[in-house]
């Protein structure tokens, strides 16, 4: 079987704003799952709240939509339960590196073999553009009027120090290099953190589709080492008019379900339990 396109897409009605950056991401998903020929029924894709929670509606394969934050918790259970699947978690800057941020660092440490995709738009786009955890100090927004008094959330640099396996960061407007940069991170063996840039339209008008098109270069075109774990939380801090897109850090080592004997032979989802009498457990319950 040959993966198209069109075997990963479906007609559901997609209900986001007209240029949303979303939709960069969505086609590089839908690109990335075609160029490496996976079936679609072999594919999980969990989101948690926000424009980001709609994308397993928009992609033709298993999918769940969580709550707020939860994208990880909720794609971990689906990963340990059946290592076999490709899982792919989704979610905003506010769902992901706000109220989800103790599971992303859990996760990333675990080394829990998700493909993590963040929509990193800096506000929350779909409750009105309020600030979100990585909008830059000073950001005039609904909520902060004034312009924020917090410092950013930095997510590379927060993933390179929690032992993240691999930590890169793309950018919705440059579908090829996204597409590559996803189809990279579900290959890899582990925790796989992709941080993209994905201008909302509607409420943030600083970092634009233009502003990221005038900065952003490829660090792997400047034969950049993705092995040296010092230099690249360095690197992490560029910011300004170069701003580096691409596979910061990358490291091979055993997943969180290579630890497990349990899933060694046979994953628990496939094991057969006819012969599992769970009465006593109920009795001792009801």
């Amino acid at each position: 079987m040959t993966t198209t396109v069109n075997d990963v897409s479906n007609k559901n009605v997609i209900q986001w704003c007209p240029g949303c950056g979303d939709f960069g991401v969505l086609m590089s998903i839908k690109q990335a799952l075609a160029g490496l020929n996976l079936n679609p029924k072999d594919v999980v894709i969990a989101s948690g709240i926000g424009c980001s929670g709609k994308m397993p509606h928009y992609v033709k394969t298993y999918g769940l939509e969580s709550i707020h934050g939860r994208s990880l918790a909720a794609a971990t259970g689906v990963q340990l339960a059946n290592p076999r699947l490709t899982v792919i978690a989704v979610g905003g800057d506010g769902d992901g590196y706000g109220i989800g941020l103790n599971h992303f660092i859990q996760s990333v440490r675990r080394n829990v073999k998700i493909t993590y995709l963040v929509h990193n738009n800096m506000v929350y786009g779909l409750t009105k553009g309020q600030t979100a955890p990585t909008a830059l100090k000073g950001t005039k927004t609904s909520s902060t009027p004034h312009g924020s008094i917090e410092m950013p959330i930095n997510p590379i640099a927060l993933a390179i120090a929690a032992t993240g396996t691999f930590v890169a960061r793309g950018f919705a407007g440059n579908l090829p290099h996204l597409s590559n940069l996803i189809k990279a991170g579900i290959q890899h063996k582990g925790f796989a953190l992709i941080d993209i840039f994905q201008p909302c339209v509607t409420y943030n008008h600083d970092q634009t589709f233009d502003f990221y098109r005038q900065r952003t270069y490829d660090l792997q075109a400047q034969n950049w080492d993705t092995a040296n774990h010092m230099e690249a939380y360095k690197k992490a801090w560029e910011w300004g008019d170069k701003i580096p897109i691409g596979i910061f850090y990358k490291e091979e080592r055993p997943t969180y379900s290579d630890e497990l004997p349990q899933d060694k032979d046979l994953p628990v989802a496939l094991q057969n339990i006819d012969n599992v009498d769970i009465t006593p457990l109920l009795n001792k319950y009801y």
